[in-house]
């Protein structure tokens, strides 16, 4: 089957987070996705602390994590020469990604318009940690930094607790993710207009734009939201609670039909028409009167007791998982969102799947992620049409790994 993305081809200068899972995306929808790393060095993410896929290798999970469905070429861009390969490249390329601080790829000579010269049609996108203008364009950018001024760590954790970062780095992929939505809009523009574009995509604007409802309660009140755990400023109870056996669960009653179901459920028919707790606004005003009491009752039973009888009664009730808990899942499971491939030195490695199902063109994992320079000389030759001389020499010149 044709992939949605075949015939697409991407120029990822990109390494770490952000811009390999942007690539990602792209490789797994189809696009050819070519690599270009330091020669002997790699994505820094090679490298990072274990645990390893294949140490000797230089496989970390990490890595392994964001890198399937791409070549990887291992060259310099501190060298003339190397920089010359990226814009051959670049030339016979749809998109250029990169996510070097601003200003890093024009000191290399690969930023915007160094490409667009040799590629009119080009289109580049760059993913930095606060955008290519504004006071704090040159600022050093984590995923922790982010989180903290974009306010997830303002809202996230128990009252009176210190702030709490949410456990995966979710503003580089949040970026990574607009990333790959902007290139796709403007492959679909270039198509009408015959013209590629500039993209820049900042971590701490795609986070801000992921605040919606707590912005704008903030918009419609003035007031800062508060920490709230895992409850809900404006939904009751909506939360995670602690059963029986120590285990904790979510509940989610969203409306008031899910309440009375509930409170029919759990033994607590007397609270369902409470004109303290009968409709949601009233729940969220007494809040503090009311999970005391779901408290000490979801306490009577174990967790899977109550997912069970919560379930059947049509109120929202799941366990909180581990990761072997996901991945042991038959609903996860049945939706492929665990794959494995198998790599040609490392051998099996799992994978998670693909969250993105066509009916016609489906993603493929046609790539297990790549060692450092596998296929340099591939595209050297296959794509730039380098003869084998040529190749050994910028090798042995250490302009190519």
């Amino acid at each position: 089957m044709v992939a949605p993305l075949e015939g697409v081809r991407v120029l990822d200068l990109s390494r770490v987070l952000a811009g390999p899972f942007c690539s990602m995306i792209l490789g797994d929808l189809g696009a050819e996705v070519i690599k270009v790393e330091r020669p002997g060095l790699g994505d820094d993410t090679r490298y990072w602390a274990p645990p390893w896929v294949n140490e000797e290798l230089k496989l970390s999970a990490y890595f392994v994590s964001v890198n399937r469905n791409k070549k990887s070429i291992a060259v310099d861009l501190a060298k003339e020469e190397g920089r010359r390969i990226i814009h051959e490249l670049a030339r016979i390329s749809d998109v250029v990604l990169e996510n070097f601080r601003p200003g890093v790829a024009r000191r290399l000579g690969v930023d915007y318009e160094a490409l667009r010269a040799v590629n009119p049609k080009i289109i580049y996108c760059s993913i930095s940690g606060f955008g290519q203008t504004g006071p704090y364009r040159d600022w050093p950018a984590y995923d922790i930094a982010i989180q903290a001024l974009g306010g997830w760590m303002g809202i996230t954790g128990e009252p009176g607790r210190p702030p709490v970062r949410i456990g995966v780095a979710l503003t580089d992929m949040i970026a990574g993710l607009y990333a790959a939505l902007a290139i796709l809009a403007a492959l679909r523009a270039r198509e009408l207009t015959g013209e590629g574009q500039y993209i820049d995509i900042s971590l701490l604007d795609a986070s801000i734009s992921f605040m919606t409802y707590m912005a704008h309660n903030y918009f419609a009140t003035g007031e800062n939201p508060p920490k709230m755990g895992s409850a809900h400023p404006n939904i009751v109870p909506y939360q995670a609670f602690r059963a029986g056996d120590g285990r904790w669960i979510i509940l989610a009653v969203a409306n008031d039909r899910i309440w009375k179901r509930f409170c029919q459920a759990v033994g607590l028919d007397h609270l369902a028409d409470d004109p303290r707790f009968a409709t949601n606004p009233r729940r969220v005003e007494n809040r503090d009167e009311l999970i005391p009491i779901i408290e000490e009752v979801l306490a009577r039973k174990p967790g899977h007791e109550w997912v069970k009888l919560l379930m059947e009664a049509g109120v929202p009730c799941v366990p909180v998982y581990r990761m072997s808990d996901i991945f042991s899942d038959p609903h996860v499971l049945h939706r492929q969102m665990l794959l494995e491939v198998e790599h040609p030195r490392a051998g099996k490695m799992k994978q998670i799947g693909f969250p993105i199902k066509f009916s016609k063109t489906p993603c493929a994992l046609r790539h297990p992620p790549p060692l450092l320079g596998e296929h340099t000389d591939e595209v050297l030759r296959e794509l730039l049409s380098y003869p084998e001389e040529e190749i050994k020499r910028l090798r042995e010149e250490g302009v190519i790994g």
